[in-house]
């Protein structure tokens, strides 16, 4: 019995504990509010069965645990895009990567929300960077999602069946929310995601005239079926390049009802995409756009809203020479919806995504812009406007208090709700820490301490 009760000890010791119950009436006093939009000086912020209840400067409801935060910074959980969270935890071990798939039967088809996993690692290390929500995204040649690309040698052509193989599309995304438990999934296939540019040419023979004739021609095919189905079924109709689950996937994406994030550099393939995105009525999302400021204006225009990293600023290849630091700054001024993300693929370094916030405002982007980028404009872009994101009436409550400034590399998360649930302040890495500097229990096997 006593061994039994020590091997669960040192289990203990290393498990992330559970969250706290969701507080029935929970007010944060005192603290310089972030709501998202705007800035509220000694505000109020009180949270009611996980939601947001009241934004203002009013006292705390009569009844309510209340949280001292003067001296601090209370903003919106934020929001980590054309990330890997959940989907992958070692990049050199390929059995922890559930966000890559090189199947030619299953490629639009392939939903990254089946391999989410709730006790990855990298979780608890994302949400002490203040992180509550992602964006999971497949991999592809050329992309961030998760940081693990795909090898760009691989042919172009037909495959068995006639099937396209590789595929023009890497699958479908994933809202998630790092809240401790066992279901992390808010929402699946929220957007499609495929390379455009050099990795897009690679996939489509090595042009890329080529890939843009095979996307409109994958588009048409995918109409075909859509009004053909049961012609399909009892083969009456030619044969198509894609199998049937990945047909399926692509209707909505055709008929504009799915965004298609889209992975293009170059500004010369920017205004390429945003050409086909109108000729053939598709949604987008610009991913990456390194050069996006040289036509910023038509981004603007076009409504097309992008995801990148502010930091990006070498020109390592021939679709980044003309990157630079202000791209976040020069998009936001003309209009843009911009969401910054994190560094590799957000997996472990998603945590990071704050520093890259303010390292955007040093470079030109507003400070309230910044702000946007990494909380309301994540949820605007995916359809999640009003749900997570922002401190508003009747919206998740994803709340960080802050010990400082939260652009700023040392401040710390102090305090942070998920869904209304306090979070535990630790991650993998300081129960390690903890357990074996001190000695304490579970430092070494039971059988030492006979």
């Amino acid at each position: 019995m006593r061994i039994r009760s020590l091997i669960l000890a040192a289990a203990s010791a290393v498990a992330i504990a559970s969250p706290a119950l969701a507080q029935e009436l929970t007010a944060i006093t005192g603290g310089r509010v972030l709501t998202g939009t705007s800035v509220i000086e000694n505000g109020t912020v009180v949270i009611r069965n996980g939601r947001v209840v009241s934004v203002g400067t009013g006292a705390a409801p009569a009844g309510a645990r209340i949280i001292d935060a003067r001296g601090k910074v209370v903003a919106p959980g934020f929001v980590a895009v054309d990330s890997g969270l959940g989907g992958g935890e070692v990049s050199s071990v390929s059995g922890t990567n559930d966000l890559r798939n090189g199947a030619n039967t299953i490629s639009a088809s392939f939903d990254v929300s089946y391999g989410l996993d709730p006790w990855s690692f990298t979780l608890p290390v994302a949400r002490l960077g203040g992180i509550t929500r992602a964006i999971v995204v497949p991999n592809h040649p050329g992309g961030g999602g998760g940081g693990h690309a795909h090898d760009d040698s691989d042919f172009a052509g037909l495959g068995s069946a006639g099937l396209q193989s590789p595929s023009l599309f890497a699958g479908q995304a994933a809202i998630i929310h790092l809240a401790e438990g066992t279901d992390i999934l808010v929402k699946p296939r929220v957007a499609m995601v495929a390379p455009f540019g050099e990795a897009g040419a690679s996939i489509a023979g090595g042009a890329r005239g080529a890939q843009f004739t095979q996307f409109r021609e994958t588009l048409a095919e995918v109409r075909l079926y859509a009004r053909n189905k049961a012609a399909y079924d009892r083969a009456g109709l030619r044969d198509l390049s894609l199998s049937r689950a990945d047909l399926e996937a692509l209707i909505p994406v055709a008929s504009g009802a799915m965004p298609l994030i889209v992975t293009v550099r170059r500004a010369a393939d920017i205004q390429q995409v945003l050409r086909l995105a109108r000729e053939e009525g598709v949604k987008i999302i610009l991913d990456g756009a390194e050069e996006g400021w040289l036509v910023a204006d038509q981004i603007a225009a076009a409504n097309v809203p992008v995801l990148l990293n502010p930091i990006s600023n070498l020109p390592g290849n021939f679709e980044t020479r003309a990157t630079r630091m202000q791209n976040a700054a020069v998009l936001d001024a003309a209009g843009v919806t911009i969401a910054i993300k994190g560094n590799e693929g957000s997996i472990h370094r998603a945590r990071e995504t704050r520093y890259n916030a303010g390292n955007a405002v040093s470079h030109g982007l507003s400070y309230e812009s910044a702000i946007e980028a990494i909380t309301v404009n994540p949820a605007r872009i995916f359809g999640m406007a009003g749900q997570f994101g922002e401190l508003r009436p009747g919206a998740a409550a994803d709340v960080v208090i802050w010990s400082g400034d939260p652009l700023e590399p040392l401040s710390n998360a102090e305090t942070i709700f998920i869904g209304g649930a306090e979070q535990a302040p630790t991650s993998r890495q300081f129960l390690l820490r903890d357990r074996y500097a001190s000695g304490g229990e579970g430092a070494m096997p039971p059988a030492y301490g006979r």
